[in-house]
This record gives C-alpha cells, structure tokens and sequence, in this order.
C-alpha cells in the first residue's frame, strides 16, 4: 500500500513526502489507527471530550440550542448528563429550519456546504455541513478500504444515483476519488445511473470487468439473479460493497453463489456521515469515533447486547448545523465485542426504520421475516414488496412472469400468514416492476401506519 503513496517533492519517491492535505488525512489515520484499539471507556472519554466542544459551541452559536443547552455549558461533561440532553427528532428538525444553523463557525472548519436528504422516511430534509465534516467522511471512507485491504490500483466501479443523468448514461475517471486520490495513485473508476435496466447494466458490468462493485443491496440482489438465469460472469470481481439500505444475508448468500466474492456493507447517512463500518474480519458493523452513536430502548435506555433499539446520533465535528442526539428514525442490534479485538462498539444488525416494523392488531410490533427461498420457488415470483396497509390487511406486490395459480396464490399467503403469525388478509396485485422511494432506494417490507 505505502508503495503507491504519492509524494509531492521532485525526485523523492521512497519514503514518500504527501502534500500537506495528504499529511493531515495520514496524521488523521495515524490516531484512528490508534483509537480503534482502545478499552471502551477510554474512547467514551474521547468523545465526551469532543462532545462537550461541540455543545460549547450550539449553545453560543446555534439559536435552536441557546435555551436547550443552556444548563450544560461550561461543565464537564459526564455521560450521565449527556443523556439528559433531550432527543431531537426529525420532525424538529423540519421545524427549527435556519434556527439549527450556527451563525458562526471556526475559520479553519472551513466553508459551509448545503445537502439534501434523500427522505426515505417520506420527510427529507435540508443539512450544512462543513468542510471539516466533509474531511472526516473521507477519512472514514479511507479508513474502509485500509481495513478491506482493498488493492487501490485496481478497478472500482459503482451503479448509483447520478443527480442530473438519465438511464444508461455512465461516467469514467482516473482515480476512486477523492479520500485516496490525496494520498496514493489509484485505479479507473467509473459510474453508471442505477436508473439503468438490470439487463443493461450486467451488459455494462461485463465490459467494465472490475475488481469492485458498489450499489444499493437490493440491486445487487437483481443483478446477481440476472447474472444467475442468464449465465454471464465478471471473473475479475473480488468484493461487493453495499450501503444505503440493509444488507440482509440473501444477498450475501446471492454474491457468494453468483460471483463467489464476500459482501462489505457500511452505515451511514447524509446528515451525518459515516456512523458504522463492517468489520474487516466479520459481518457485524463498529461504530465510528467521530459520530457518537446511541441505541436506545422504548425508555429511553442503552440497549444491552442482543437487543434491538432506535439509533440516536451527534456528528461530533459539524458545527454548521449540530444534530445533537438526532433520532435518526434507523433500528439496530447491539451486539457483543468483537473477537477481533478492537474496542470500537458493534452493531450485529442494521434493522432497517420504523416503517419497516410490522404492527399486530393488538399493537406489537416486530421485524417481519420473509426470507425469498420460501417464496420464490412458488410460480414465477421473481420479486416481492409488501405494504402493510391497516391493522388487518397486508398487500403482496408481486412481479411474476405469468399471474400465479389460485392454489399458488393460496400457499404464498399461507407462508405470509404463518411467517407474520396473525390471519392478516393478504391482497396480492401484480406489477410489471415495484417502483423505487427516494433516492431510487428499495424497501421490501412498508408499513402505512401512523408512526406510534
């Protein structure tokens, strides 16, 4: 790796000299480096320490914050009273408006960006983030493929969203961009608008021949059955990276049949960056030390190992517009430390949001499990979406090659009923393809339910 770092003094190869941005990001992963090893309580200090910049400044600087913090300015902060400071939900968010914007930063966080979120929860909204923030995406972003060991000269392609390009149009460069480029010399790249038809983009796939492939998980999933029933290959594959929506084992298992190549999955969001990577030895998450993540049961309390919560997260480093305790509106399993040996917390599992959850009649709630092999084989059934509409009724969207036999029909609702464990009634309706939400982004199970 350290063979292709760049160095910017003529004649100097080896050891490499890096520019002085290259030398921030290295002292930068020098720490992380560090930091990941520590005991838990040691890198709890660390962000309480950061957090209690962070809260220093909302409290003077963001009018949102100038009465809700007011009481906590000025102390050292303690983990008891951190979780004193209240949740700040979405819906404030949208509300507070410009009163969440800081009217001063530091100068050396640099200029202020403004981003849109892709409102998968129905409900986008509008984030500024700094430079500075931006900096610790892509040391987060250099940080997965140190941990994946990923040969960066080789070819890295991705099929995503492309704001302004229709279908089928595709984009090439020299370099992965810019959290490698400022350090080492990369491979090609190239980006192809997930708009794109499955078929052409296996087409596309073909030509392109990459090392590694970056999408959603839900098209990965299409790609590789594509791949299955029509028997193409990309023999020089050797990773699949996901994000943006949850990476279930049916389609590790898919990427491991179709390509014979693992899946590295990553948990972030827009507002505020890189919350959990996948552990480079196993498929669990560690939760990142810039943004200080919470899973909190229906109290209010931290979630033990093995239990399922909502996430709360504070980007430690975004002073343009702190989110502080964001309820994200994700769930997530706590798991146990890894075996790896890194103190960084685990997530076992990203659940998915609290549309996923389906509702009984009498007001539980769990996440519904409908794994495709126990579906698919009946008829044609290549894809399925269900949309949980009232208390009693489920629709099954259906994309099949012909419409099932009545007594097909029959049996997948049988499995439905006896997977949901309540006699829902359970509406089937054919589509020639199930639209995508925001951010062409692909839910399989969608409750219309008020949100308790």
């Amino acid at each position: 790796m350290f063979s292709l770092m760049k160095s910017y003094i003529p004649g100097n190869i080896w050891p490499a000299i890096p520019e002085p941005a290259g030398a921030t990001m290295l002292a930068v992963q020098y720490q992380l480096e560090r930091s990941q090893w520590l005991p838990p309580d040691e890198l709890l200090e660390l962000q309480l320490r950061q957090a209690s910049q962070l809260l220093a400044h909302a409290a003077a600087q963001v009018p949102f914050y100038h009465k809700r913090l007011r009481r906590t300015t000025g102390k050292r902060l303690s983990l008891k009273e951190w979780r004193k400071l209240p949740i700040l939900t979405r819906a404030e968010v949208q509300q507070a408006g410009q009163a969440l914007r800081a009217l001063e930063i530091p100068p050396a966080h640099g200029k202020i960006n403004q981003l849109q979120t892709s409102g998968s929860t129905g409900s986008p909204i509008t984030a500024f983030v700094t430079d500075l923030s931006q900096f610790f995406w892509r040391a987060a972003t250099l940080r997965d493929h140190l941990w994946h060991q990923r040969d960066l000269t080789a070819k890295f392609v991705a099929v995503r969203s492309e704001g302004g390009r229709q279908a089928g149009e595709w984009s090439e460069r020299q370099g992965w961009g810019p959290a490698t480029d400022i350090l080492f010399t990369t491979g090609p790249s190239a980006t192809l608008n997930i708009r794109t038809d499955v078929a052409s983009q296996a087409a596309w796939l073909v030509q392109q021949r990459p090392a590694y492939l970056l999408s959603f998980p839900s098209n990965i999933m299409a790609l590789a059955r594509h791949f299955q029933a029509t028997g193409l290959d990309l023999p020089t594959l050797r990773e699949v990276r996901t994000y943006g929506e949850v990476a279930g084992g049916e389609m590790r298992r898919l990427c491991r049949e179709t390509w014979g190549v693992p899946v590295t999955d990553m948990y972030s969001s827009q507002e505020v960056g890189y919350i959990a990577l996948q552990c480079p030895e196993h498929e669990h998450y560690h939760l990142q030390e810039g943004v200080f993540t919470e899973v909190l049961n229906e109290t209010g309390q931290p979630c033990r190992a093995g239990e399922v919560g909502r996430v709360v997260v504070t980007n430690l480093h975004n002073f343009a517009m702190p989110l502080i305790r964001y309820q994200s509106g994700d769930y997530a399993e706590v798991g146990e430390p890894c075996p790896c040996g890194r103190g960084l917390p685990v997530l076992k599992q990203i659940m998915g949001r609290v549309r996923n959850l389906l509702t009984l009649p009498d007001g539980r709630q769990h996440w519904p499990s409908f794994p495709a092999e126990q579906w698919s084989a009946i008829g044609t059934i290549r894809q399925m979406q269900l949309i949980q509409h009232d208390l009693e009724r489920i629709e099954a969207r259906i994309v099949a090659a012909l419409p099932l036999l009545p007594e097909e029909e029959e049996r997948l609702r049988q499995i439905l009923v006896e997977r949901f464990g309540h006699p829902f009634r359970i509406d089937i309706s054919y589509l020639d393809e199930i639209p995508r939400g925001a951010n062409w982004k692909y839910e399989d199970f969608i409750s219309k339910l008020p949100a308790p």
